[in-house]
């Protein structure tokens, strides 16, 4: 119990001081200032009531003079932003990467049409909030175990500006690509791949490791076209490559498998998902994560991805509000039993043109370094 001191003894009085310690006790009413109190004391000394109202006056005022309440407009700065500073610090911009556009007059009259679409967040039964994001949850885990699972940390530590690398950067299906049409057109026949890392998939990841590298997080791309010639097998010649890499270099804790989607509402016609994120068109990325169900699908470590999904998922769309579509959380295997951290993302789609995709690819490699050094 704090002590304090005791109120002033009682002593006689007359009137007439009385009268006129009643006028500066309203004078320091109304004014409310340190010099009134100090008068009023002087005068009303022989008055209990008023040396007790003065006392009060001179307390509080000795209280507000050494902790003030600061006023709204004075409140502190809320605190920096969570991106971390290898983040925030990064300046390089995509205009190094992007590639001229065909233009509208070379637009053929039997083109196909794209359309561009906005995927939102999901919500309901089937998703688990993540952050701005969200995870749609198409196994049979309860929605509760993994919303708990997703608040656990990350299972292992980024060593940043580590000599050692960190982080692979690959693509299953490499010779995916996207249209080089600036309107919202493709060529009829386009099948939407190529075997020139320019433009496919090794494009979009060379900006991904580029982007990581320069957050200091050491990072190796693998520019291997392991769906050509033959796209049967894709997944076996990634996943040779891949065990390469993690013998070569056990260091590597994250594998980013780089891909896109392939989106069609109806013959001839391609969705593009886009956004807009800081004044520029980009294509909207989806994160899929696999889960083990017990029988044909063996992840083991499937708790572990599936953190490292929540917090990429939470750092991108907190970073980039509309950028990404729902995790998907699904019985895949995609070779995510091979690291705590094996992810494959979805990088737009055949509708979206490269430049967007492009674009995208930096916007996911800053979140995922703001994931992975623990700022989101």
């Amino acid at each position: 119990m704090r002590s304090r001191t005791p109120l002033p003894q009682r002593q006689q009085a007359h009137w007439g001081a009385f009268l006129e310690a009643a006028a500066l006790f309203l004078a320091l009413c109304v004014l409310g200032r340190s010099a009134a109190l100090t008068l009023a004391a002087v005068v009303a000394a022989p008055f209990p009531a008023v040396q007790t109202a003065l006392w009060w006056g001179q307390r509080n005022l000795q209280s507000e003079t050494s902790d003030p309440e600061p006023a709204a407009e004075e409140q502190a700065p809320p605190a920096s932003s969570a991106v971390p500073e290898a983040v925030q610090a990064l300046t390089g911009g995509i205009e190094d990467y992007l590639v001229a556009l065909q233009p509208e007059d070379a637009r053929p009259a039997d083109a196909g049409a794209v359309i561009e679409k906005q995927y939102p967040q999901g919500s309901g039964e089937k998703y688990i909030a993540c952050g701005a994001g969200s995870i749609k949850n198409n196994t049979r885990q309860t929605a509760a175990d993994l919303a708990a699972e997703i608040e656990n940390p990350l299972p292992f530590a980024i060593e940043k500006d580590s000599p050692d690398p960190q982080v692979l950067v690959m693509h299953t299906h490499a010779t995916e690509d996207y249209r080089l049409s600036a309107g919202l057109w493709f060529t009829p026949g386009d099948g939407a791949r190529s075997t020139d890392r320019s433009i496919n998939m090794c494009a979009v990841g060379r900006v991904v490791a580029d982007t990581l590298n320069a957050a200091g997080i050491h990072t190796l791309h693998d520019e291997t076209l392991n769906d050509y010639p033959s796209y049967t097998g894709s997944y076996a010649n990634s996943r040779t490559v891949v065990q390469q890499y993690l013998a070569q270099y056990p260091s590597i804790k994250v594998v980013l498998d780089v891909h896109r989607d392939a989106i069609e509402p109806a013959a001839g016609a391609r969705y593009a998902p886009v956004c807009t994120v800081e004044g520029r068109q980009a294509a909207q990325v989806m994160i899929i994560c696999g889960c083990d169900n017990g029988t044909t699908v063996q992840l083991p470590d499937w708790r572990q991805n599936l953190r490292v999904a929540a917090a990429w998922e939470r750092a991108m769309e907190g970073m980039y509000p509309g950028f990404t579509r729902p995790v998907l959380f699904s019985y895949r295997f995609y070779n995510q039993d091979l690291t705590t951290g094996s992810l494959l993302i979805e990088i737009g789609g055949h509708g979206n043109n490269l430049n967007e995709a492009l674009y995208a690819g930096q916007l996911a490699a800053k979140g995922l370094a703001a994931a992975l050094l623990g700022g989101a």
